[in-house]
């Protein structure tokens, strides 16, 4: 049974939310029959991972977490240990076969393992054969957008302009703790970073260091959402997926916003000048906001 087949994922999600505390106590006991993930989508954050991992969850040959999208288990909940990790996935036992290989794939998505400093050294550390799936937007638009998700979520109260202005300094050494003390937790990182998300050579490259080039599939947005199915045909194909019938690529978690004062936007996007240029050279390729 695939995760997009489940009853317990047709549940709403008050209801599901109800669950997890007592889905997590009975995964637990049966950590040690199952699976953990052939695949990870590792962000970035406010760049289609949802809507990713929507349309993957409807291809007969892969499923998720039970009763959850991401785990975050690489970033913020490494001290809950393995087991805790592979309580919410399913039983390998009810992983059937497919197209001659032994199961159906298992993924997850978590979208601030990307820019977790300690996420890509844990995931090559415990999930040593994974593949990893990134996908990059307009860093400027990413942050306009996660300072919109960020608020409505109730994680900011300050404007937009004014939390560019305060990020250098909530941000302040949080990663450097981050990496010196592995079970402190940074609320600031992990909810305010928007300009430092958007820099994406650096996490890319980190990721890089610690799985290889080889596992890793980054994607641009805008090709991912511009009506084809060639970009999502080539997640599937660096996944070992066929192509499946009746997936469809989605919008989720759209948020309505104002729109961005044209002096913001061009003083946001000289900042991400240097990153881009660098990204360009990692990539191989001009992103779509560069061209």
């Amino acid at each position: 049974m695939t995760r997009a087949t489940s009853p317990l994922n047709r549940l709403a999600v008050p209801a599901r939310r109800a669950l997890l505390p007592l889905a997590d106590g009975l995964g637990g006991v049966t950590s040690a029959a199952r699976a953990v993930p052939d695949f990870l989508i590792c962000g970035a954050q406010r760049s289609g991972t949802t809507s990713l991992f929507k349309a993957l969850s409807q291809h007969p040959a892969a499923t998720g977490p039970v009763l959850r999208k991401g785990v975050h288990y690489f970033d913020t909940g490494h001290h809950h240990g393995p087991d805790w990790y592979r309580s919410h996935f399913p039983l390998r036992a009810s992983l059937r076969p497919w197209w001659g290989r032994p199961r159906v794939r298992v993924f997850e998505s978590s979208p601030y393992y990307l820019f977790h400093p300690l996420s890509a050294e844990r995931i090559a550390k415990e999930l040593p054969d994974a593949r990893i799936v990134v996908i990059l937007r307009d860093p400027v638009e990413r942050a306009y957008s996660a300072h919109a998700h960020e608020t409505a979520r109730g994680f900011e109260t300050e404007s937009f302009a004014r939390a560019l202005e305060l990020e250098e300094k909530r941000l302040d050494g949080a990663e450097e703790r981050l990496v010196e003390d592995p079970g402190h937790h940074s609320h600031s990182h992990q909810h305010h970073g928007y300009v430092a998300r958007g820099r994406y050579a650096d996490q890319l490259e980190r990721m890089e260091r610690a799985v290889g080039r080889e596992r890793m599939h980054v994607v641009d947005y805008a090709d991912l959402f511009d009506g084809s199915p060639f970009a999502l045909g080539g997640i599937l194909e660096f996944l070992g997926l066929p192509p499946g019938p009746g997936i469809s690529l989605g919008r989720h978690n759209a948020r309505k916003r104002a729109v961005m004062p044209e002096s913001l936007r061009a003083d946001l996007t000289s900042r991400f000048a240097d990153s881009d240029a660098r990204l360009t050279a990692w990539w191989g390729r001009t992103p779509s906001w560069c061209a």
